[in-house]
């Protein structure tokens, strides 16, 4: 089986979980019993979706000689594989079953749309970094801190849905899923204190190559991951002095999780500016190369370390 199909499996592994959840909230909101989702369940079917989704990856890693980041098919088959990552911690820390089913959504929707899109996976680049394991392990950090940031935003979404409940004394129904205001605060600042933790040592190790190799910085590229640590920090800094608090903390959290995903923009574009690889003279034909099939064209373009 190719990495694609793995990857299609695992979707459809996720899309389940969200369905099975999706079933269960309807039944407890219709007030029959024994609707409540079952935790070891949804765990269960996430953690298989995620294993394949892992194997996927890991095939094709292989075959691209290097971490998946070099299109945005990747980028977000990676970044639904860290998201998944941090849930089987999280969900495990504070065993909350509605947290699975939001995450499920989540990597439903990266998974499958991006598998959907070819255009996404049109191109393959091979050696993307350049065989430099500094540039790829500041790559790796950099978008699996983005896993964190996602499931942040879930959370964050998850306390408004509880802060509505709560001044509305909606407590019954789905709402009854909802994890405590306490809770939520808690889940919310571990994540967005380790997603910055993650992102700034992605920077620092890609400032080890940097360094030495200024020459092959993409200025959008590192304004754009810049700005996103910096919008980061900064509310991580606000949410610790008490100056973002409950539902004004929980929008800004979805604001810079959508501005994050906007600079993704930048990162990808600066992989499409590289030139096309020089082309060998070609050798004269022999009468054993005319009588040969042609090989299939490659999609695969390699690329120079240092300038994902």
């Amino acid at each position: 089986m190719s990495d694609r199909e793995w990857l299609w499996i695992a979707g459809e592994c996720y899309l389940v979980g969200f369905a099975l959840g999706t079933w269960s909230l309807f039944r407890r909101g219709a007030g029959r019993e024994g609707g409540r989702p079952s935790t070891a369940l949804v765990y269960g079917i996430i953690a298989a979706g995620y294993l394949l989704q892992l194997l996927g990856l890991y095939l094709r890693g292989r075959a691209v000689g290097g971490c998946p980041l070099g299109n945005t098919f990747e980028l977000f088959q990676f970044t639904a594989w860290s998201a998944t990552t941090f849930y089987l911690v999280v969900g495990v820390s504070f065993r909350s079953s509605i947290l699975g089913y939001f995450t499920a959504c989540l990597s439903a929707v990266l998974t499958l749309s991006s598998l959907a899109i070819p255009a996404w996976d049109a191109v393959r680049r091979a050696n993307l970094f350049g065989g430099n394991p500094w540039i790829e392990f500041h790559a790796a950090l950099a978008i699996f801190s983005y896993g964190a940031f996602a499931l942040l935003t879930l959370t964050a979404l998850m306390l408004l849905l509880r802060d509505h409940s709560l001044k509305h004394k909606h407590l019954g129904g789905w709402f009854s899923f909802l994890p405590s205001l306490i809770e939520l605060d808690q889940i919310s600042r571990r994540l967005l204190g380790t997603g910055t933790a993650i992102m700034t040592a992605s920077l620092l190790v890609g400032t080890v190559y940097w360094v030495s190799a200024p020459e092959t910085v993409n200025l959008a590229k590192l304004m754009a991951t810049l700005g996103v640590w910096a919008a980061y920090s900064v509310t991580l800094g606000l949410r610790a002095k008490e100056r973002l608090i409950s539902r004004r903390f929980a929008w800004v959290c979805i604001a810079v999780f959508a501005l994050a995903l906007l600079a993704l923009g930048p990162v990808d574009s600066s992989r499409h500016a590289l030139p096309p690889p020089t082309k060998a003279p070609a050798a004269p034909a022999t009468p054993q190369a005319r009588e040969a099939p042609l090989a299939p064209a490659l999609k695969t373009t390699p690329a120079k370390g240092g300038t994902l």
